[in-house]
């Protein structure tokens, strides 16, 4: 478990997910911090990850390379199948979540849903 200003981080058993809820805009260790916490609890439980973005906000570029670049590619190896992004109806997180579905859709599946009772 993880708990920041900016993002908690917990294991769902019932899903088998481990689930990252953004509370607001951070960056850098801020931003990276909570995801390699996920990162262990994927790579313990052989889980997949669920990401709320309901709050929204975009990465900076820095953080989107190493999303793309380290954070990808050691959830597959450590197990987990699907990224999941909880999204609001209006999706206003549209371009920076199908830029992250780009830079990994050959790693990984990508999917998006509106509440975690729809895993």
């Amino acid at each position: 478990m993880y708990s920041s200003e900016y993002c908690d981080v917990s294991y769902n058993e019932k899903h088998n997910v481990v689930f990252v809820k953004w509370k607001k805009f951070c960056c850098n260790e801020d931003y990276r911090n909570p995801l390699m916490c996920a990162l262990d609890i994927i790579n313990e439980h052989k889980c997949d990850y669920v990401a709320d973005t309901r709050t929204g906000f975009e990465n900076i570029p820095e953080d989107t390379k190493w999303v793309a670049d380290y954070f990808m590619p050691k959830a597959v190896e450590y197990g987990c199948k699907c990224i999941y992004f909880i999204i609001d109806e209006n999706n206003s997180l549209k371009e920076e979540l199908e830029g992250q579905a780009s830079d990994s859709s050959d790693l990984i599946e990508f999917r998006y849903i509106y509440s975690l009772e729809e895993i």
